[in-house]
C-alpha cells in the first residue's frame, strides 16, 4: 500500500501581509496542494492522509465543496482528512454533516474515529479537533482500529495545549505508520514509523529549510517513508559580513553573488554582522529589486560601539583580549586593527563578553 501524508497546509492562508509578494502566496499554497494531487496520480498512490490544519479556518460547507471538487480529480486514491487545532469542526454543524462525493472520509470530530479502507485493507484512526485546543493525552489513548489490517494512527498536536504526547508511549502501540500534524517543520520522530510532515508550503520566515511531503508504502517486510520536496519558495536566513577593508559596493555585489546562487525565487532574512565604520551607507536597492527580502537585521558594530564595548568588557575575557592586542608592539597598526575587530566579533557571536 503506498501513500502520501501532508499536513499543516493551511489553504486560503495569507503569509506575509504587507510584503510585495504576499499577494501571490495564497495562489502559491493552492497550487502547492494542487501538486500533491497531481503526484498521487502519477504515483498511483492508494492513500492520501490530511493530518490536521487542511485548512487555515474551521471550514464552512462552501469551503468542504471546494476541497471536494479537487478530491475528485483524483484517480485511485483515497483520502482521509483530520481536522486540526486551526480548521477544527464543531460537532453538529453542517460542516460535520457534509457528505463527500469523493472518495474521502473526513473523520468525525470530538472522538475518536476509525476509517477502514475496505480496498486496501487499511484503517486509518484519529481524533479530529472539534475546539481548538485539548490539554490531555489523547494520542496516547488511541488504539489500532483494526485487526489483520495494515493501522494507521493519524493525529495533530504535540506540546501542552494541543494533545501533548510520549513517543514511545505511541511507538508500543503497534502501528503500521503515524502519520503527525501541527508541527510546522518535517521531523522523522520514529524511524520510518512516526513522522511531522510539516507544510508543503512554508508559512513564514521561522519555517526555515526544505517543505514537502511524506512518501510511504507499506509491505509484508515494514514500512519505509521517504522525503519529498515540492515547496515553490523557502524561507533563507543569510548573512553578510561587513568590513572597514571592503567597499559597500563590494559588500553588496558579495551579497547578491550569494543570493544568485541560492536562488531568486526564495524569501530572505539577511543579517549584517562584523565591524563598519559606517553600517548605514549600504545601497541596497538592487537588492531588493531582484530579490524577494523579508527583513534585514544589522548586528554590525561600529567604531564608537567598538569603544563602548572595550570600556563595558574591561575586566572580563574580551576585556583581557583587547589589552593584550594593544599591548602587542610586534603587530603594525592595521594588523592589530583588524584582529581587533575579528577577534571582538568572534568573542560576542560566541557569547564570551558575558
Amino acid at each position: 500500500m503506498k501513500f502520501i501524508h501532508i499536513a499543516d497546509v493551511h489553504l486560503f492562508a495569507k503569509p506575509d501581509e504587507g510584503k510585495p509578494w504576499a499577494e501571490t502566496r495564497t495562489a502559491e499554497i493552492e497550487e502547492t496542494f494542487n501538486r500533491v494531487l497531481t503526484d498521487c496520480n502519477e504515483k498511483d498512490i492508494d492513500l492520501l492522509l490530511i493530518a490536521g490544519n487542511l485548512f487555515d479556518r474551521s471550514p464552512s460547507v462552501d469551503d468542504l465543496i471546494f476541497i471536494d471538487e479537487k478530491l475528485e480529480t483524483l484517480v485511485k486514491t483515497r483520502t482521509v482528512i483530520l481536522s486540526g487545532p486551526d480548521d477544527y469542526i464543531t460537532p453538529g454543524s453542517d460542516s460535520a454533516g457534509y457528505k463527500f462525493r469523493s472518495r474521502t472520509v473526513m473523520l468525525p470530530p470530538d472522538r475518536t474515529a476509525n476509517a477502514y479502507l475496505r480496498g486496501i485493507n487499511t484503517c486509518v484512526t484519529g481524533f479530529s479537533y472539534g475546539k481548538p485546543q485539548y490539554k490531555s493525552r489523547i494520542i496516547e489513548e488511541i488504539e489500532p482500529g483494526r485487526e489483520g489490517a495494515i493501522n494507521i494512527m493519524i493525529a495533530s498536536g504535540g506540546d501542552k495545549n494541543h494533545m501533548p504526547f510520549r513517543k514511545e508511549v505511541v511507538a508500543s502501540k503497534g502501528y503500521d505508520y503515524v502519520a503527525m500534524g501541527y508541527i510546522r517543520r518535517p521531523v522523522h520522530i520514529l524511524k520510518n514509523r512516526m513522522a511531522y510532515a510539516g507544510t508543503p508550503e512554508p508559512m513564514g520566515p521561522t519555517e526555515t529549510g526544505r517543505h514537502g511531503y511524506v512518501y510511504g508504502e507499506i509491505t509484508d517486510e515494514g514500512t519505509t517513508i521517504s522525503w519529498c520536496p515540492i515547496a515553490k519558495r523557502n524561507y533563507v536566513d543569510i548573512s553578510i559580513t561587513m568590513s572597514p577593508e571592503l567597499s559597500p559596493q563590494e559588500i553588496v555585489s558579495n551579497l547578491e553573488n550569494k543570493m544568485l546562487k541560492l536562488g531568486n525565487e526564495n524569501i530572505y532574512s539577511i543579517t549584517l554582522r562584523g565591524f563598519s565604520k559606517d553600517n548605514t551607507n549600504l545601497d541596497l536597492s538592487r537588492i531588493n529589486s531582484r530579490f524577494n527580502v523579508y527583513e534585514y537585521l544589522n548586528m554590525t558594530i561600529s567604531d564608537e560601539d567598538q569603544k563602548i564595548l572595550q570600556v563595558e568588557n574591561e575586566k572580563n575575557m574580551m576585556g583581557s583580549f583587547i589589552r593584550e592586542v594593544n599591548e602587542s608592539y610586534t603587530l603594525d597598526e592595521s594588523i592589530r586593527n583588524r584582529a581587533l575587530r575579528y577577534g571582538m566579533e568572534a568573542l560576542i557571536l560566541a557569547g564570551e563578553e558575558r
